[in-house]
């Protein structure tokens, strides 16, 4: 039942490298990586749950609160590109160097 969860976990993240190679809308490259962080949560909780241990949930609220606080820094730069640039590109951020 444990290998249901993590083949989910492995799914979920490759589906988040996909996004982030992928799209160039930086809102969409950031729902990616906030997909990729809640696989890992998944992962953690599985084989916490596998080794009937605590520390995986642990970690896991750990990575809960470094994606709130990489979420509210990314809605501040995705607010600032949309009011300067006019525009969510990805190639925005080489026009930020100057």
């Amino acid at each position: 039942m444990i290998e249901h969860y993590l083949f989910l976990s492995v799914i979920l993240f490759c589906l988040g490298i996909l996004g982030v190679i992928s799209r160039r809308n930086v809102f969409i490259v950031f729902m990616a990586i906030e997909l990729m962080l809640n696989a890992a949560n998944l992962g953690f909780v599985a084989l916490a749950r596998l080794h009937v241990s605590m520390d995986g949930h642990v970690l896991a609220m750990l990575v809960m609160a470094v994606a709130a606080a990489e979420a509210a820094l990314a809605l501040a730069v995705v607010i600032l590109l949309h009011k300067h640039k006019g525009k969510l590109d990805t190639n925005i951020f080489s026009l930020l160097r100057g």
